[in-house]
C-alpha cells in the first residue's frame, strides 16, 4: 500500500542519455555540472614563498626623501626673504639714510645750543653724547643718490630738478618669473640631492651662480642657467643606504633646518625684516611713509634749532 503522500507525488521521468555538441533550451549547459579544469600557474607569477620581504631600511629611505625635500622647500623660502630683506636694507639706506644723518646733526647743534644758553653740567653731558652719535655729514652724491659727481649732474638728476619723470629705484625684490626660475633651479639642482663628491661640487658651484643671479634679479641670467641645466648631465636616484648611514642623514638634516630657523628668527626680528614683513605687498610704499615722516621731524628740529639761536 502506498501513502497518500507518495500517490499525490508525480513518477519521476525518466533519465535521459547526455547529448552532445550544443546544450538545448530545455537542458541548458549550466544545469549540467562539470568538474572545473585544473589551471596551471602562469610562469611568471610570483607565488608567496617567492615575495621577497620589506626592506628594513625602506622606511627610513622614504623618512629620508621626505626630510630632504622639505629642508630644500625651507631653504627657498629663508633664502628668498633674505635676498629681499638685503635689497630693502640697501634702499633703506640710500634713500633715508641722509635724512637720519641730518636728523642727528639738528639733535647735536641743538644740544650744543642749550648746553651754551645754560652752561649747566648736565646739558653740557648731553650735548657731548649727542655729538658723539651724530655720523658724517653726506656728500652731495650721496644725498642725490648717485645723481651728481664730479662731472655734473647725471640724467636722473637733471631730470628730477626740471620736474621730468625720474627712473623709479631699484626693485626690492625679484620680479615674480625670477622667483619661480630660482625656485625651480634650487629644487632640480640642490647640492643635497647628488650622489657622490664630484656631483655635489659640480651643484655647489652652479647654485653659487643662482643665487648670485637671483640676488641681482637677472632674469635673463637665471633663463640661461635654466637652459645649461637642462643640457647637463642628470641627476641620478640616490641608491639606497644602510640603516646606520641614513639615521646620520636625518641627524644632518634636523640640524641644517635648525640652524635655518635660527637665520630666519634673526632675520624676521631685525628692524628691516620686521618692516618689510609689516608692508611686503608695498615695501616702496612704506619707504614712501617713512621718508615723509622724517622731513617732517627735519623740518621740526631746524624751527626748534632757529629758536635757540635767535
Amino acid at each position: 500500500m502506498t501513502s497518500p503522500e507518495a500517490e499525490s507525488l508525480p513518477a519521476d521521468p525518466a533519465p535521459e542519455e547526455p547529448s552532445q555538441g550544443m546544450p538545448s533550451a530545455a537542458h541548458p549547459a549550466a544545469e549540467t555540472p562539470t568538474a572545473p579544469a585544473p589551471t596551471a600557474p602562469a610562469p611568471d607569477a610570483p607565488t608567496p614563498e617567492d615575495t621577497p620581504p620589506p626592506r628594513p631600511e625602506e622606511r627610513l629611505e622614504k623618512a629620508v626623501r621626505v626630510a630632504e625635500q622639505a629642508l630644500i622647500e625651507f631653504e627657498i623660502a629663508v633664502e628668498t626673504f633674505r635676498v629681499e630683506v638685503e635689497n630693502f636694507s640697501r634702499l633703506h639706506h640710500q634713500k633715508l639714510g641722509p635724512m637720519y644723518t641730518r636728523l642727528d646733526e639738528l639733535d647735536a647743534q641743538i644740544a650744543e645750543a642749550k648746553a651754551a644758553r645754560t652752561g649747566d653740567a648736565e646739558d653740557l653731558r648731553l650735548a657731548r653724547e649727542a655729538r658723539a652719535r651724530v655720523m658724517p655729514m653726506p656728500g652731495v652724491e650721496e644725498l642725490f643718490h648717485g645723481w651728481i659727481d664730479s662731472e655734473g649732474l647725471s640724467p636722473e638728476g637733471a631730470a628730477m630738478l626740471n620736474d621730468q619723470p625720474v627712473r623709479p629705484p631699484q626693485r626690492v625684490r625679484p620680479s615674480a618669473d625670477a622667483r619661480r626660475l630660482y625656485r625651480d633651479l634650487v629644487r632640480k639642482a640642490h647640492p643635497d640631492l647628488a650622489q657622490g663628491e664630484a656631483e655635489r661640487t659640480r651643484r655647489d658651484a652652479f647654485i653659487a651662480r643662482v643665487n648670485h643671479a637671483y640676488t641681482l634679479g637677472d632674469e635673463e641670467a637665471l633663463r640661461a642657467l635654466t637652459a645649461e641645466w637642462e643640457a647637463g648631465p642628470a641627476s641620478e636616484e640616490q641608491p639606497p643606504s644602510r640603516s646606520e648611514e641614513l639615521y646620520a642623514r636625518l641627524e644632518w638634516l634636523a640640524e641644517r633646518k635648525e640652524m635655518l630657523a635660527l637665520v630666519a628668527k634673526r632675520l624676521e626680528e631685525g628692524a628691516i625684516g620686521s618692516m618689510l614683513r609689516v608692508a611686503q605687498d608695498d615695501p616702496d610704499g612704506l619707504l614712501d611713509q617713512i621718508a615723509e615722516q622724517l622731513l617732517a621731524e627735519v623740518a621740526g628740529r631746524e624751527r626748534e634749532l632757529a629758536e635757540l639761536l635767535g
